[in-house]
């Protein structure tokens, strides 16, 4: 029978049946290690967290340096070992390459990730202006149309002819 008890900085393991009431030494762990050779001393879990790392960005002369050191390799393994010393993936060189064939200047510029901006419209402003025009005319419009009708109206009920009224004064 196996009595385990906790403790705050190490765990003690008790086998009270075969050991005869003796416990392991301080800092051991239960099961053994993977030898099978009794306790192992416990290691303390490392409460950092680690830091991500950035994203990495290559520059354009890195990129060709890489081609170049690439296209040089002869033997059957180099290109291997080149990628494993500069930490780098093959499907760096197929879009390099693919980047290179494109055109040097424009597809080895770094290039920013995300949206790209919309052009503005230079004439967007000066539409905007006349739009806004047009609505302000509209609405004078309107206005004298409602005042033209409501002259009508008074016309015709005090019973005055505006076109005659208008004759008289020119005559």
């Amino acid at each position: 029978m196996k009595n385990i008890t906790k403790h705050t900085q190490s765990i003690e393991v008790k086998n009270v049946a075969a050991a005869g009431g003796q416990t392991a030494p301080a800092g051991a762990v239960w099961p053994p290690a993977a030898g099978g050779r009794g306790l192992a001393p416990a290691a303390p879990p490392d409460p950092e967290v680690t830091v991500k790392k950035p994203r990495r960005k290559f520059t354009a002369k890195y990129k060709l340096q890489i081609l170049e050191e690439v296209d040089d390799c002869t033997k059957q393994g180099q290109i291997g070992a080149l990628l494993r010393r500069e930490g780098l993936y093959s499907s760096y060189l197929a879009t390099w390459r693919r980047q290179k064939q494109k055109g040097l200047l424009e597809a080895m510029a770094p290039q920013k990730r995300g949206r790209k901006k919309k052009k503005k419209n230079p004439l967007a402003n000066k539409l905007a202006c006349l739009e806004k025009e047009n609505r302000r005319l509209k609405q004078n419009l309107k206005k004298a149309e409602i005042i033209i009708e409501v002259q009508k109206k008074i016309s015709d009920f005090l019973s005055i002819d505006l076109d005659l009224s208008h004759n008289e004064r020119n005559s």
